[in-house]
């Protein structure tokens, strides 16, 4: 790699950084390329980014972000997974993890928050942004549903005692 590429790389990845709502870092030595190409699917397809980049250039990225506070992370052989969502790329990692023993997280950064490997899997528990605005809505749904249910009953409850008077009177 010739400094171009290196320089546009840390370009890169600076730019990746800035705008991402999460970033993981995890060990991945021993995993063969079917699985990392799995990992890469599967994060793709949740709207994250995984890559592998030489810890000197990620270090040098890094600076001047919200999460530069992860720098001392990146020793041995790292993976970098990233995403808009702050959600996407901590549960994939963590779901991988499960199923794979030779990811190990080490950590990440959500925003100027850094977190360690145990805040990453408890970020990894919470529902993506897409439900929480789904649940949201339900919410804000549902009073209104009641509130219509609440203002109908009467004038139905008044409708079938009517009707009841009425067949009592035709039947006498």
């Amino acid at each position: 790699m010739d400094r171009a590429e290196k320089r546009e790389l840390v370009t890169g990845l600076n730019d990746a950084f800035s705008g991402a709502g999460s970033v993981v870092v995890a060990h991945y030595a021993g995993i063969t390329v079917a699985q990392m190409n799995d990992l890469r699917s599967k994060m793709r397809a949740a709207g994250g980014t995984v890559k592998v980049a030489k810890n000197r250039l990620a270090k040098i990225a890094l600076q001047g972000t919200d999460s530069a506070s992860i720098i001392e992370l990146f020793k041995g052989q790292t993976l970098i997974a990233y995403s808009e969502d702050p959600i996407a790329a901590p549960k994939v990692a963590s779901d991988f993890a499960k199923g794979n023993d030779k990811l190990v997280i080490l950590g990440g950064a959500m925003g100027t928050t850094s977190l360690n490997a145990d805040g990453v899997k408890a970020l990894a528990t919470l529902p993506s942004l897409d439900e929480l605005r789904a649940r949201l809505v339900g919410m804000i749904a549902t009073p209104a549903t009641r509130i219509a249910q609440i203002v109908n009953a009467p004038a139905a409850s008044v409708a079938r005692v009517i009707g009841a008077y009425a067949r009592k009177d035709e039947a006498a």
